[in-house]
């Protein structure tokens, strides 16, 4: 019985020779209704392979280490926090490892050596006063010299630091800073510069510094410059000649826990934090967007199919007719979705590689990943790919092959003779239900706000998206007994054929503007969401700073707290408020399990902070800043219940567990950052230990430009501060201003476009279709300039009726997500969006109705009126 089943799902999947070949000569007879299907499916197939390269690069590729290239291992602390077996969230700041586990991976059999390392982040001045930096900007580090050894670094002129005044350079760095062994160099830490003597110049290992550039300290000195002398960033391991990488591995992590081990190209991840990062982000992003693509071409590709079918309905209603039978229809459609899928499947896979590196680019270009992140291009993904399509294509045409096949060929006849008036009484009611469902989880934001209130808004919009499918027919026919005579008022007599055409195929014209309205819901919820989230950070910065001036660096090292005290002591200084930034995990209950969400934090001192940043403060007080407390911006307070004294679960930048007691609730979380917490407690758990920025407040009637000329004299003795007016604060990232806004409108930029070329396919192929309608408007007397001028007025209807029901379902979500976010039910609309989205939409839909009407009037009437359908 078990072998039958298979057996009979083997005949299902894969089509008999004599099915194909009948296919193909029914592909071949009709090159016009299948090319529909043949471009979804090569587009679909170019999404799903550019996905699965970005999936596999993410998991087999990254960068390859450069100090650490001479280990055997590389050993680091967890740098993710794991939300379940296969979702992870990366912590922003470097996880550090005890220093006393240097000596016990020392111990372990098979260790040659073992090497504690650590990085210290610092700009090098070169003789003229430029800071110099590593190649191609990235930056630079200083190591101890037994981490020398990691690479290794073989000392080409001079020798090893033995003093804390002395440094040894690598070649490339001390040939593009013009120093040598005998030089005095200046090294600024933080924002602090001091003097050190060049004893040395190292040559790099045999595969060079692509990715920075190394200064070597004594391991005292580079200890001391860390702030931990108890910590090291990563133990790098020289295994014994008889051990694999591997099997030392295992050795370790079993003989002492709490160690990550790393080999091969995993040793770069934690060389460059980045490297790990973009790894995650890649993976995370590419799979679950992959995914959502296979679905959807499950869907466009059933439509576009289904059109066809339509056009087909009298040659398949014969085949009914004269005794096919239902199994044998399946058979023929399926063996026709085969051939049409694996060729579009294949044509597909190298727009799909290009895809992959254009989408590459763009995450380069958020900060996402690092320029130099190499991509695998394999035949798994395109293989993967293929059989995705095929498998997609093959639903969806079973899903369509069920109606023809299962109706009797009495009605089969009956059914070709018409288009069917009626929607299906299940597909209506799910439509009419699915409205207020929408509208229902829109205004209980009205109820119940936070985080959780923005996000079901926006989920909220594919309830509306599905509802325009279901009832799409219907709306449209009302749209056109209500507006269709105002749309073509001016036409005259092909206007009124247009109407009439129109009231008379609602059918055909909604499977047209369907999608069309469905694209323009998802692209203005996109924009006009991220518009909305943008603007409110804006404003909320802008409503909230109270500094006159504000200090940043010219590096990424940061602002040093030696900084904050030299502007403290200046006359005319009212309030000095450094600000650290960091993202913390915030882990809450929610429904029957808990939830760990990641947030923008901020670390400042509680004295007198409303002078300088007005938060908004709801409940509470800042000035209770101080130890373990914390500050919740109402979004986030919300979201995970947190109320004043109470403590929340809380993760810091580097990893580090805490409980805080919630001493002050404030508004203005996404200009500032959700969380704030003691600056202090901030800066001692990130990597460099230094503040974003300062903010200065002026005592009252402190005359300004003098009080300029003293913070640029505090700049010149700090050479990477900056000073700068109020703006120089950008917005917590995270809120408005993240990679994450810009990769999220990646993904819908290309699901979109996919979208958009499934609308163009149903509009040419509906259009196209029309031969013998046009061939007969012609015969009787109209011309062809007539009938553009009646497809012009169709396609007003169409354009019209997608922007208005699109723009209407766009509404409710919007309004849910203003809410949620700002307490405002009025959303930021950018007249910019608005119109690239209407002209789109234009184009789009006039574009393809013009072009196919053109097409379909090539042949001349008298042949054309004989063809078949």
């Amino acid at each position: 019985m078990v072998i039958r089943r298979i057996r009979r799902l083997v005949r299902i999947v894969v089509p008999h020779r004599k099915d194909l070949s009948l296919a193909w000569s029914t592909i071949k007879g009709r090159k016009g209704g299948f090319a529909g299907s043949f471009v979804a499916i090569a587009a679909g197939s170019a999404v799903i392979t550019a996905c699965g390269i970005l999936l596999m690069s993410g998991l087999s590729t990254g960068v390859t280490p450069e100090r650490y290239s001479g280990t055997s291992v590389v050993l680091s602390a967890e740098q993710s926090y794991w939300l379940d077996e296969s979702s992870e969230v990366r912590y922003s700041e470097r996880v550090t490892l005890p220093a006393d586990k240097v000596a016990a991976v020392a111990a372990v059999p098979g260790v040659k050596s073992a090497v504690g390392d650590v990085n210290v982040q610092l700009s090098v001045m070169a003789p003229n006063g430029d800071a110099v930096g590593g190649p191609d900007g990235f930056p630079v580090f200083g190591h101890g010299w037994s981490g020398a050894a990691l690479g290794p670094f073989a000392v080409g002129t001079g020798r090893a630091p033995t003093a804390a005044d002395e440094v040894v350079l690598d070649a490339g760095l001390a040939s593009r800073a013009h120093l040598s062994a005998g030089s005095t160099v200046r090294l600024v830490v933080g924002s602090i510069a001091s003097s050190y003597h060049v004893v040395g110049v190292a040559d790099p290992p045999a595969g060079g510094l692509a990715r920075q550039s190394a200064v070597f300290f004594t391991d005292e000195q580079a200890t001391k410059l860390t702030g931990r002398p108890d910590r090291v960033d990563a133990i790098g391991v020289m295994g014994a000649p008889d051990t694999t990488p591997d099997q030392l591995a295992k050795r370790i992590t079993s003989a002492v826990p709490g160690l990550e081990a790393h080999t091969g190209a995993e040793r770069g991840d934690v060389e460059f934090l980045d490297v790990g990062d973009a790894r995650s982000l890649v993976v995370e992003s590419s799979a679950s967007f992959g995914g959502t693509m296979v679905l959807i071409v499950v869907f466009v590709v059933a439509s576009t199919l289904a059109l066809s079918v339509q056009q087909r309905r009298r040659e398949l209603a014969l085949l009914r007719a004269i005794g096919a039978t239902p199994r044998q229809i399946h058979s023929m459609i399926g063996a026709e979705m085969t051939l049409v899928s694996g060729a579009g499947g294949l044509v597909g896979a190298i727009p799909g590689i290009v895809l992959a590196f254009v989408m590459r680019e763009v995450f380069i270009l958020a900060g996402a990943m690092p320029p130099d992140f190499r991509m695998d291009v394999g035949l798994t993904p395109v293989l993967a790919a293929l059989v995705l399509c095929m498998v997609s294509a093959r639903l969806g045409g079973w899903m369509v092959a069920r109606r023809v096949a299962r109706i009797s060929p009495v009605e089969a006849l009956g059914d070709a003779a018409i288009e069917p008036k009626k929607l299906g009484r299940v597909r209506v009611v799910i439509g009419l239900l699915l409205i207020p469902l929408g509208l229902l989880l829109t205004l209980n934001n009205v109820a119940v706000s936070g985080d959780s209130a923005a996000d079901t808004a926006a989920s909220a919009v594919l309830l509306f998206v599905v509802a325009v499918g279901c009832i799409g027919p219907l709306l449209f026919r009302g749209a056109i007994a209500l507006f269709g005579r105002s749309l073509n008022s001016q036409a005259k007599a092909y206007g009124f054929l247009a109407q009439a055409n129109a009231r008379a195929n609602s059918r055909r014209l909604s499977t047209a503007a369907t999608p069309l309205a469905m694209g323009v819901t998802l692209a203005a919820v996109q924009v006009f969401g991220a518009s909305t989230t943008l603007a409110a950070s804006q404003d909320q910065l802008a409503d909230g700073m109270r500094a006159d001036h504000v200090l940043t660096a010219s590096s990424g090292a940061g602002v040093s707290p030696e900084v904050v005290d030299a502007v403290r002591a200046l006359p005319g200084v009212a309030v000095v408020t450094p600000v650290a930034r960091t993202q913390v995990l915030l882990t809450f209950p929610s429904e029957d399990s808990t939830a760990t969400k990641v947030y923008p934090a901020q670390g400042v001192t509680p004295d007198r902070l409303p002078e300088t940043m007005d938060l908004g403060v709801i409940e509470g007080d800042t000035a209770e800043l101080k130890g373990e407390t914390v500050a919740l911006s109402r979004v986030v307070a919300e979201t995970v219940g947190a109320e004043r004294g109470k403590t929340i679960d809380l993760r810091l930048g580097d990893g580090t567990e805490i409980k805080p007691t919630v001493v002050a609730v404030y508004e203005r979380g996404l200009g500032f950052g959700d969380v704030t917490l003691p600056n202090d407690l901030v800066v001692a758990h990130t990597t460099g230990r230094t503040d974003a920025a300062v903010l200065v407040r002026s005592a009252a009637g402190t005359d300004q430009k003098a009080l300029a000329g003293a913070l640029h004299g505090v700049a010149e003795r700090y050479p990477t501060v900056k000073i700068g007016s109020q703006d120089a604060l950008d917005v917590a990232p995270g809120s408005g201003g993240s990679g994450d806004w810009a990769l999220n409108l990646l993904f819908q930029t290309v699901l979109l476009g996919y979208i958009a070329i499934a609308v163009v396919n149903t509009l040419v192929m509906s259009t196209a279709a029309r031969v013998r309608e046009f061939a007969m408007l012609r015969l009787i007397g109209a011309s062809r300039d007539q009938v553009r001028r009646m497809m012009n007025g169709e396609a007003r209807i169409v354009v019209f009726s997608a922007l208005l029901f699109g723009l209407l379902a766009t509404a409710p979500p919007l309004i849910g997500i203003s809410l949620g976010l700002t307490r405002s039910p009025v959303p930021s609309v950018s007249p910019l969006g608005l119109i690239a989205i209407v002209a789109i939409t234009v184009a789009l839909s006039w574009g393809s109705i013009a072009t196919a009407t053109r097409f379909a009037m090539r042949p001349a009437p008298v042949d054309a009126i004989g063809g078949r359908e």
